[in-house]
């Protein structure tokens, strides 16, 4: 058994060149978002769901961009609402947000 459900990985890359990079769209911010509604939740932890910053990902041109493994699906956001129903949809009921997936 893993030892995590599901393992979500915000990319925070930050780039100082002017090149795009998933930092430009608040991607902390949404990664700490979704981390306190699944512990609001009681879903984040050990058996559960694990929210995690990744440094680049190789996809900031989609950006913002967050993968879910063991899925192997990508997605990107624009915002909460998106969050919310990656959480609700994917996280919850095992279901590919298609309209986000990258």
């Amino acid at each position: 058994m893993a030892f995590y459900r599901h393992h979500v990985f915000f990319c925070t890359n930050e780039r100082t060149d002017g090149e795009p990079c998933c930092a430009r769209f608040g991607a902390r911010a949404m990664r700490d978002y979704m981390k306190a509604r699944l512990k609001e939740e009681g879903l984040h932890g050990p058996g559960r769901i694990r929210v995690n910053t990744a440094g680049c990902l190789g996809r900031c041109e989609l950006g913002p961009v967050v993968v879910v493994y063991p899925d192997e699906t990508w997605y990107t956001w624009v915002d909460r609402e998106d969050i919310d129903e990656i959480i609700e949809r994917h996280l919850k009921q095992g279901e590919v947000v298609e309209r986000l997936q990258l």
